[in-house]
C-alpha cells in the first residue's frame, strides 16, 4: 500500500487573493489566514502575510515551522528584526514595477506640465494657462536601475527623453550602458529629471544629499519612488525654498509626513502617499508569483527573491 503525500499547506491572508490563485495543482491545500489570530497548522509550507501590516504581525510566526514567508512588498528593511530566526523571507519583485514606474512616469510628467497647479485651478474654478517644461528632449538620470529603474526606462523611451542608467556597478544590460554610483558627480551637472528607485539601507541613506543637489542644474526635478531616506528631506527642502529644486516624492523621510511639515504646501513639491505599488497591477502580480512559488515548492526547486534565509 503507497504512503500518501502530505499536502503543501499555503496561507494567504484574505479570501481575494485565495480567489485569484485558483484553480492550484492537485495537492495543495490553501488557508485563508490573516495572521490576526494564532497559526491555523503548526507547519505551513508558505505563508503570504498581509501586504501594508506585515511587519506587525510576523511575530505569529514564531514557533511554527514555516518553509517560507512570501512578502507582497519588494522592500524588506527591518524585516530580519522581526523575522522569528530561522525562517526565509521572499519579496516581491516582479510585482510592484509596472505599478510603481506608472507612477514614476506620472509623477514626472505631473511635475513637468504643472498638472498639480491646474488641479488646484479646477477646484477653484481658475482658467490660468501656463507655458510649461516638456519631458520630451528633457536629460534623465534612472538612479537604480533594478526591476523599477528597467520598467520605468521602458515607458520612458517613447517620451522622446536622453536616459542615464546608475546604479551600484558599472555595467552593460541590454545595449543599456549603466554607470557605478561613484560615476556620479561628473553626470549630475547634465541632469535635467532625477528619478530615484534604489532600495533603502544603510548605503543608500541620504545618497541624494546636499552635495548631490547642489550638482545639479537650477530647475532640475527630482522624482522619489525608492524609499523617503535615499534623500536628506533638510536639503531637499531648502534647495526647494530657494526655486533650486523641484521634487515629486511617492516617499518621504519622515512618512507619513506629519501636520505642518515643510514639504506640504511647499511650491515645487508634488508628494503622493507612497502608493507606488498600490493599484490593479498588483492583484494579478502577486497571484502569479505566489502561482509560481507553490510550483516550485512542489517541484522540490529553490524559490524565487529569496533575500533572507
Amino acid at each position: 500500500m503507497s504512503r500518501s503525500i502530505p499536502p503543501l499547506v499555503v496561507t494567504v491572508p484574505t479570501a481575494e487573493l485565495e480567489r485569484d490563485l485558483a484553480p492550484l495543482p492537485d495537492g495543495v491545500e490553501l488557508l485563508v489566514w490573516p495572521m490576526d489570530g494564532p497559526a491555523p497548522r503548526d507547519e505551513i509550507d508558505l505563508v503570504v502575510p498581509p501586504y501594508m501590516k506585515m511587519a506587525a504581525v510576523l511575530a505569529r510566526l514564531e514557533g511554527v515551522r514555516v518553509g517560507l514567508v512570501q512578502s507582497q512588498s519588494i522592500g524588506y528593511e527591518g524585516v530580519e528584526e522581526v523575522l522569528p530566526s530561522g525562517l526565509r523571507f521572499a519579496n516581491a519583485a516582479t510585482v510592484h514595477e509596472t505599478s510603481t514606474a506608472e507612477l514614476a512616469v506620472a509623477l514626472t510628467l505631473a511635475s513637468q506640465r504643472q498638472l498639480d497647479r491646474f488641479a488646484v485651478d479646477t477646484a477653484r474654478g481658475v482658467w490660468s494657462p501656463v507655458f510649461a517644461e516638456s519631458l520630451a528632449d528633457r536629460r534623465v538620470l534612472l538612479l537604480g536601475y533594478g526591476g523599477i529603474g528597467k520598467a520605468v526606462a521602458a515607458r520612458l523611451r517613447p517620451f522622446e527623453v536622453e536616459l542615464t542608467a546608475v546604479a551600484s556597478r558599472a555595467r552593460d544590460e541590454d545595449g543599456m550602458p549603466v554607470h557605478a554610483v561613484d560615476e556620479l558627480p561628473g553626470l549630475l551637472p547634465r541632469a535635467e529629471i532625477v528619478i530615484v528607485s534604489l532600495p533603502g539601507g544603510d548605503a543608500t541613506r541620504h545618497i541624494v544629499d546636499d552635495a548631490f543637489l547642489s550638482a545639479l542644474p537650477d530647475g532640475a526635478l527630482i522624482v522619489n519612488v525608492g524609499r523617503g531616506p535615499l534623500v536628506d528631506t533638510d536639503a531637499l527642502v531648502d534647495h526647494v525654498r530657494r526655486g533650486r529644486i523641484r521634487a515629486a516624492l511617492d516617499v518621504t523621510d519622515p512618512e507619513p509626513l506629519p501636520e505642518g511639515h515643510p514639504l506640504w504646501g511647499l511650491p515645487g513639491v508634488l508628494v503622493s502617499p507612497h502608493v507606488g505599488g498600490a493599484s490593479t497591477a498588483m492583484r494579478p502580480r502577486v497571484a502569479r508569483l505566489v502561482r509560481r512559488q507553490i510550483e516550485h515548492l512542489l517541484a522540490g526547486e529553490e524559490p524565487e527573491n529569496v533575500v533572507i534565509g
